[in-house]
């Protein structure tokens, strides 16, 4: 198959051994503290932003109740965020996880961030698919529309994101040349941007000189402005918590750019906008702002927290690795173009690709809210949920899950190849549901899910095509090597 074809659209059938129900399981009640009014809330904000970290918090709290499902307060809160919950139960094995995307018992209604929800005029005044819950009409309208537009997209993803990452290894090339290293973050978003606005808006932006230029910086102060309150920022305290914990930023500091944006995308992706509003029976503003959040917070948002942790990957692995990496893509691809087709054959390829992504997931907190009374299973308790609670689960404790991934801790190349590999992806959640399933309109999994893992396996295997080594960190490029 040419360059052109799509990737699998089908599941992967469990292989592993069905976890016991939760009528199996003895049935505790949910531990864990709330607090005082307002000032347990407050605490638990100082100490998952500032003095422990997340990371920290969640440990300490999971050693303490002894269990990976307990009763906490999730930020943001207090003092100004007044109409927000920050009351959630916790969820960190990689079982309770699970539950997360069964839509049978929980739903998505305006849950993205938690509780938090940003203004909808950062969407102009619509609530976008991802705040839609799988039971509103209108979710699978937009879901449909948005798997339509990524298949009508395939036979120009790869050429555009092949050309747009040479542009980008070239500007790398130079500067390391220059200055025996590159930061590589700005060229990065730059590519992602045009490459990224041609497959999912069909808009070039050269066609608009001022976003062409200035569009990944439009969606990086997007992005900012609508995820600060969220975000753990461990420098400058406590000026962090003082301003950019405290409150939500209104909507007025981007609405110029996302004017702008706006425009763009009316003009420049006509066809796909028309393909919205016929096809689909969706608005014109309807489709313009699910375009624009499609393209902004899930496609160039995602990538551009995906793909340098896992340059960061590569480059800090050893020689072997490194070795075995570009030995299976010279003996699979040699010089051939790359298409999706062929970096399906990269094993070690792809294997590497899930690692990063359990490992360093670009979505860390996911949540859902229950939809009904259920009882919550771990490997080993049931806990009763009550309807309307709200769920928070982290999914870097999921992934490291002992009970499913030998040496959870561990970076191990290979873990998904051979006859491990459909054990595994059963529980690889990185997408918003599990590597083994499909993104449909009656689940809440990325629309973009197999796109994204092709996509990042091209990265490597063009890498790999360009060097024969290379040394780099989340955000800079150290060394390379070019290919003999």
């Amino acid at each position: 198959m040419s360059s052109s074809s799509s990737p699998s659209q089908t599941s992967t059938t469990p292989t592993t051994k069905p976890p016991p129900s939760s009528t199996s399981l003895p049935v505790r009640a949910i531990p864990g503290t709330y607090g005082l009014p307002l000032i347990g809330a407050l605490s638990d904000r100082f100490k998952y932003y500032w003095f422990q970290g997340p990371e920290t918090f969640l440990k300490k709290k999971m050693e303490s109740y002894k269990t990976t499902v307990f009763r906490t307060n999730i930020p943001p809160s207090f003092p100004f965020f007044l109409n927000v919950n920050p009351k959630m139960i916790a969820v960190l094995d990689c079982k309770a996880f699970s539950t997360l995307f069964d839509m049978d018992v929980v739903e998505k209604k305006n849950v993205l961030i938690g509780d938090f929800m940003p203004s909808t005029s950062f969407t102009g005044n619509i609530r976008v698919g991802v705040y839609l819950d799988t039971t509103e009409p209108q979710h699978a309208q937009v879901k449909s529309f948005c798997l339509d537009i990524l298949k009508r997209s395939s036979n120009v993803w790869t050429s555009e994101f092949l050309s747009n990452m040479n542009d980008m290894w070239g500007k790398i090339e130079k500067d390391v040349a220059v200055n025996g290293s590159a930061s590589y973050l700005v060229p990065l978003q730059q590519s992602l941007f045009k490459f990224l606005a041609k497959c999912i808006v069909g808009a070039d932006p050269s066609t608009s000189p001022e976003v062409a230029e200035n569009g990944h910086i439009m969606l990086d102060k997007w992005l900012a402005l609508q995820l600060i309150p969220t975000q753990s920022i461990p420098v400058l305290q406590p000026l962090v918590e003082i301003f950019l914990h405290s409150f939500a930023y209104p909507f007025a500091l981007v609405s110029g750019d996302y004017g702008k944006l706006y425009e763009f995308v009316k003009k420049q992706g006509h066809e796909t906008v028309q393909l919205g509003i016929t096809e689909y029976g969706l608005s014109q503003d309807e489709v313009i702002h699910n375009l624009i959040f499609v393209l902004g917070f899930n496609a160039f948002g995602g990538f551009s927290v995906f793909l340098p942790s896992l340059i960061d990957s590569l480059g800090s692995s050893n020689n072997e690795i490194q070795e075995k990496l570009r030995k299976e893509v010279r003996q699979v691809v040699g010089s051939s173009p790359l298409s999706f087709e062929l970096v399906k054959k990269l094993d070690l390829v792809q294997s590497f690709v899930y690692e990063t992504l359990r490992l360093k997931p670009p979505v860390r907190a996911q949540f859902a809210r229950a939809r009904k009374d259920f009882v919550l299973s771990t490997h080993d308790s049931g806990f009763e949920v009550k309807k309307g609670e709200l769920l928070f689960g982290y999914q870097p404790f999921a992934m490291r899950d002992p009970k499913v991934f030998d040496e959870p801790e561990t970076f191990i190349p290979d873990r998904f190849t051979g006859d491990k590999k459909k054990e595994l992806l059963n529980y690889l959640y990185w997408s918003n549901g599990p590597q083994s399933d499909s993104p449909t309109i009656s689940n809440k999994q990325c629309a973009a899910k197999d796109y994204v893992v092709l996509t990042a396996c091209m990265l490597v295997a063009d890498i790999f095509q360009r060097y024969d080594s290379i040394k780099a960190t989340s955000s800079a490029i150290t060394a390379i090597e070019k290919a003999k």
